[in-house]
């Protein structure tokens, strides 16, 4: 516990408690932007000496702000050199001429995408107007339920499938960045793809077609047909993009050999982009990269680091432990009561502030089950990626507004996924993760 606090004692934890409401609720309501909450936490913890400035400012140290930042920079390449739009177009050629088979071109569309490029809304702001002008194209007219379906396909999809990709979404990163800082776990991209994408991304995402189809039924006009991809051959800046994001895949994929974690790969790539002659944007382009998810990261892991220091972390498990105990002899009731309690927290702070307070309790939760502690922080992904409601993910929140699609509407498809993912997918997880031999 920080000794030099202005408070000092249970002041110090009962002032950390405070602060911890407080973000996590301007966080969930919205009620500032996140940068102005974040810096809050910022100010507020070094007033009142809540702990030193090496553990407030640690998220800035960590990967996954390094990884935020190169997404980012990358994302932002993707769209000045016109190469994001191009794939997304070429891809759109193969969509099926059926309205279900629209629907699931889309969806896995937006799960290709988050290989290549590991932004959220990035995705959704290059997606979105390709999936209008695909409506238009298919005769989907605004204010037709398959117009509805396919805007939420894609906002569902960007979100909730892209937590099978480690690099590819902000809660995985906050997750990553919280375990290495708090026990020095690393998470490799393979194992972390093996683990989770046959359930979470396959079988998500056919449940999610299955859904919108369902709740959103139409056909395409008679006469639609996908729109048409420019002929015009590649620019040499979108040529040279897609050299370095091959090998920027290849060498996520294979991290278990060369044993460099995805930030550096990240990082390295974004650099490369920005270098004269050899990259794809001017330096004077950093500009405009939002540097407020960044600091929204930073601030997160900060604030966890910062329970952590003072002890009440271990206090908030305990508690949450004496509501949903653990049993060491029961390994399916445990991996319910774990990844119940990151849906929980996902509603309370977002999917984006969940992993955040869940990591920093998965020492004590590993102690209290029979699990390691790997198992421990890797359930939470089956929690944080079940959604309900739209707010729980800001890119949900981005596409309705794009895509002009009432909130109501969005708010009945990811009731329909939430409580269909608790019924159907987190067992069929549980006998993926027996099958690997992940639970015992």
């Amino acid at each position: 516990m920080q000794t030099s606090s202005l408070l000092g004692g249970d002041g110090t934890v009962v002032m950390t408690g405070l602060l911890l409401v407080l973000c996590m609720g301007l966080w969930a309501s919205g009620l500032v932007a996140e940068i102005v909450t974040a810096m809050l936490f910022f100010a507020l913890a070094m007033l009142f000496r809540l702990a030193p400035p090496a553990v407030v400012f640690s998220g800035f140290a960590s990967s996954a702000f390094w990884l935020v930042l190169s997404g980012m920079v990358v994302g932002l390449a993707m769209t000045r050199t016109g190469l994001g739009a191009r794939l997304a177009l070429g891809l759109s050629g193969y969509l099926s001429t059926s309205y279900r088979g629209f629907i699931a071109g889309l969806v896995a569309l937006a799960f290709a995408l988050s290989f290549v490029m590991p932004s959220n809304l990035g995705r959704i702001a290059l997606l979105i107007p390709v999936v209008l002008s695909l409506c238009d194209a298919f005769g989907l007219e605004p204010g037709r339920p398959g117009r509805h379906g396919a805007v939420l396909a894609v906002g569902l999809a960007t979100p909730i499938l892209s937590a099978a990709v480690l690099p590819a979404n902000v809660p995985n990163l906050v997750m990553a960045g919280t375990a290495e800082a708090q026990y020095g776990l690393h998470i490799g991209y393979l194992p972390y793809l093996i683990l989770h994408a046959p359930v979470l991304a396959i079988a998500k995402g056919v449940l999610l077609v299955v859904a919108t189809v369902w709740m959103f039924p139409d056909r395409l006009g008679a006469n639609a047909g996908p729109a048409e991809v420019d002929g015009a051959p590649l620019t040499p800046e979108a040529r040279r993009l897609s050299v370095i994001l091959v090998a920027t895949l290849a060498l996520w994929v294979t991290d278990g050999v060369h044993h460099i974690a995805p930030a550096w790969i990240g990082l390295s790539a974004a650099v490369i982009c920005l270098l004269p002659r050899i990259g794809v944007l001017p330096a004077e382009a950093f500009g405009a990269v939002n540097l407020r998810t960044c600091f929204y990261v930073a601030a997160l892991l900060g604030l966890v680091a910062t329970v952590n220091e003072i002890g009440l972390g271990a206090r908030l498990g305990h508690a949450l432990l004496s509501i949903a105990p653990l049993r060491a002899d029961a390994p399916a009731h445990d991996f319910g009561i774990l990844a119940g309690l990151a849906a929980i927290l996902t509603l309370a702070v977002t999917a984006n502030g969940a992993p955040a307070l869940y990591t920093a309790l998965a020492g004590e939760m590993a102690r209290a089950s029979n699990l390691d502690l790997m198992s421990v922080v890797m359930i939470q992904v089956v929690g944080y990626s079940t959604l309900f409601l739209p707010y729980q993910a800001p890119p949900i929140v981005m596409a309705v507004d794009l895509g002009r699609v009432p909130l109501v509407q969005a708010t009945k498809l990811t009731l329909l996924t939430g409580f269909a993912s608790v019924l159907l997918i987190a067992p069929l997880d549980y006998l993926w993760w027996r099958i690997l031999g992940q639970i015992p």
